[in-house]
């Protein structure tokens, strides 16, 4: 099923390939226009400061690696599949 290869996005290292921006999809996004898009948050900079989100459409990714950079919650099974547990646990310092 298409929807479950974009859901695999979740958690991958990923480059633009327009921009060449890079980081980690966080969220997919499925809309009523037909649009499928994924937010790529970025590792943040030395500093600690943490640069600002974007949107992009998932034929303009790239992936980068095999593995997601944390354990993608349980979508189909479960607490969080039965909308009764928020958040997973967000991983500490840079990716």
């Amino acid at each position: 099923m298409n929807v479950q290869k974009h859901m695999k996005l979740l958690g991958m290292k990923v480059t633009d390939k327009v921009t060449g921006f890079a980081g980690v999809v966080t969220s997919i996004s499925f809309d009523l226009y037909g649009c499928i898009q994924a937010i790529v948050t970025p590792e943040a900079g030395k500093e600690g400061k943490q640069e600002e989100s974007r949107w992009y459409d998932v034929q303009r990714l790239n992936v980068i690696g095999t593995r997601p950079v944390m354990d993608v919650p349980n979508y189909e099974h479960g607490s969080v599949a039965e909308g009764k547990k928020g958040a997973n646990e967000k991983p500490a310092g840079r990716w």
